[in-house]
């Protein structure tokens, strides 16, 4: 069986399998496919060792396209900025990880974070190359992550997402809803909008749904508790926002607004507060809670 490269310094490899193309080189062919990487980067990183295929072997300028090849690469981000919020861990023991994550903090690497992500930190905090998140909340949503320490039993705990036998609360502030009997439950269908990285709400069968209650009622801002039965990226900030009470300082829905990279003033009022299931290697149950609150 093959194995993934290990990690550096808390930076786990990407895998890409190289697609049909006409490309001599695989070196041409990265540089098709991810134009935004400069062809002396990719010569950089191979010098480097950063690039290697499937059996670990460093691919070369030289090394010749192949459909099917898996190429593995660290990715690299010139001047990554720090995200200035500390994460907590929670919980750990021979099998599971559970982490409490800051506002603004990705799970794993995307766009301009590389190594500044909960993955990478915690990767370097525990010395353990073999962790990995079994679930994902928004780099915008703080609160509980959950990551499998043994990939010996990993798949048992990512069974317990798969077939929905975790239960998962989250609290949000947003405008409240007066005219809204509660609790109440939303359904709806979702599926990629515009820009690529927005969800939007179709006609048609549902394939999301969200349970909704309220804890308390603060002016006119409520503080909201959610229950995702079903887990579509974005449902509950589209949820609440369809149902006209868009989550406090998203800049995402209704309607997309710029955000200033490094303004950490206003964090998403989105919280995963508590984790709750029986535990697949010991039996017994366990319910993590966040520390964190929301600004009400």
């Amino acid at each position: 069986m093959r194995k993934r490269p290990p990690s550096i310094d808390g930076l786990v490899a990407s895998t890409l399998q190289l697609p049909p193309g006409a490309w001599a080189t695989v070196l041409d062919g990265l540089c098709a496919r991810f134009p935004a990487v400069a062809r002396w980067q990719w010569l950089e990183r191979m010098a480097r060792g950063r690039v290697v295929d499937g059996d670990g072997q460093s691919v070369t300028p030289e090394t010749a396209y192949r459909v099917g090849l898996e190429v593995h690469y660290y990715r690299e981000v010139p001047d990554e900025a720090l995200v200035p919020f500390a994460e907590a861990v929670l919980h750990a023991d021979a099998d599971l990880l559970v982490a409490d994550k800051p506002h603004f903090l990705p799970v794993t690497p995307a766009g301009a974070h590389v190594h500044e992500t909960l993955l990478g930190r915690l990767i370097r905090r525990t010395g353990n190359h073999a962790l990995a998140p079994l679930h994902r909340i928004d780099r915008d949503t703080a609160g509980l992550v959950l990551f499998s320490v043994n990939p010996q039993s990993r798949a048992r705990y990512q069974a317990l997402f798969r077939e929905r036998r975790i239960e998962k609360e989250y609290e949000a502030i947003a405008p409240a809803l007066p005219d809204l009997g509660f609790p109440c439950i939303r359904c709806s269908r979702m599926v990629a909008g515009e820009p690529f990285f927005r969800m939007q709400e179709i006609l048609g069968p549902a394939n999301s749904e969200t349970r909704i209650d309220v804890l308390a009622r603060i002016g006119g801002n409520w503080r909201y508790a959610l229950r995702p039965i079903t887990g579509r990226k974005h449902q509950l900030r589209v949820h609440l926002a369809a149902l006209g009470a868009p989550i406090v300082n998203d800049w995402m829905y209704p309607t997309l607004r710029q955000r200033e990279a490094g303004d950490y003033s206003a964090p998403l009022q989105l919280l995963a507060r508590r984790l709750s299931f029986i535990d697949p290697i010991r039996g017994v149950e366990r319910s993590f809670c966040s520390d964190r609150k929301l600004q009400a």
